[in-house]
């Protein structure tokens, strides 16, 4: 007589990248940059009296803030890898975090659009030299910080799929790397309007392209809004991974699909309720292996029923007005 424990039945619920570890030691870096640079301009504008410097550091150091909830969402998803209380791990944290960079990337939108609109109206004296260097030295280092976090957000993976192919999973990673990118386009803005300024006197091309920055940045963050929400919704499983497992099920046997629920728990994971109705009923476990083709599906829960009558139609197969005795 064999005993086996529960165990033997027992799975966990850790649904997070292998590489997860790597991309969070590159977000420290370049906080740990961004923090760098930021004391360093404020320190310099404190003892030269550049406000163009001290503006520069306290807005990297809202940036630095925005980094924080990055660090913040991997260590509580590492943190809490086991918790029981998350019925499905912690895998979602990450998309939970790029939402809230996201609000405050809207909000340096935001702020940005007010600060230009407000130039118009108040034009003020621009030290063109000065202002130079400092977006110069902004520029070199969110060059630098968008390179680390684009190669920790590179996928090393050879094959790739539909689910894989069109999303960048970790949204956390996704969002950190925004908001450097923001602040790099910011730079890039600054010095052609100062450049522009400096050489023609066109004073009001500062204003001007602070607005056209803040759109751009605005319209990432509603990117990064509705593919977060999405993941926190459970609206992310695409409408072919959706088919995949529909046609997997039903090209066996007589199975029919009657309800399907499919739905991100990790950036490369998905969950499956699949119920089915079939005259010739088998071991769940026999359902789950046909849909082995589609390596996301980390967690599926398969119900079968017995369709007891003659004929068990799909969706939309019987005739308006039709009956079956």
């Amino acid at each position: 007589m064999h005993v086996h424990s529960l165990d033997n039945w027992r799975h966990d619920h850790v649904f997070i990248d292998a590489d997860q570890r790597r991309s969070e030691r590159r977000a420290h870096i370049v906080i740990a940059l961004t923090l760098v640079t930021m004391t360093a301009e404020i320190a310099g504008g404190l003892a030269f009296n550049s406000m163009a410097l001290l503006a520069d550091g306290w807005h990297m150091g809202s940036h630095a803030a925005a980094l924080g909830i990055t660090a913040f969402a991997y260590w509580y998803a590492r943190k809490n890898l086991r918790d029981k209380r998350f019925t499905f791990g912690t895998g979602k944290v990450g998309s939970l975090g790029g939402f809230a960079s996201a609000i405050v990337l809207g909000v340096v939108a935001v702020l940005v659009a007010w600060e230009s609109a407000a130039r118009f109206a108040n034009p003020v004296l621009i030290s063109f030299d000065a202002a130079m260097t400092v977006a110069v030295i902004g520029l070199i280092v969110n060059l630098v910080s968008a390179w680390l976090l684009h190669q920790g957000g590179h996928s090393h993976h050879g094959a790739v799929n539909h689910e894989t192919a069109h999303h960048h999973h970790d949204h956390n990673l996704r969002a950190a790397f925004l908001h450097v990118l923001a602040d790099a386009l910011t730079s890039v803005l600054a010095i052609l309007a100062l450049l522009g300024g400096k050489m023609f006197g066109w004073v009001w091309l500062d204003p001007v392209i602070g607005l056209l920055g803040a759109a751009l940045i605005a319209k990432w963050t509603v990117g990064l809004l509705r593919d977060t929400s999405r993941v926190l919704l459970d609206a992310e499983a695409s409408p072919e991974t959706r088919q995949s497992i529909r046609k997997a099920i039903e090209a066996d046997a007589d199975n029919l699909v009657s309800d399907l629920h499919v739905w991100k728990v990790g950036p490369n994971h998905l969950a499956a309720i699949v119920s089915l109705v079939t005259h010739q009923p088998r071991d769940p476990a026999v359902y789950k292996e046909l849909l082995g083709h589609i390596p996301q599906l980390v967690h599926v829960t398969v119900e079968v029923q017995v369709c007891d009558g003659d004929t068990c139609l799909p969706d939309g197969a019987m005739a308006e007005g039709a009956s079956v005795q």
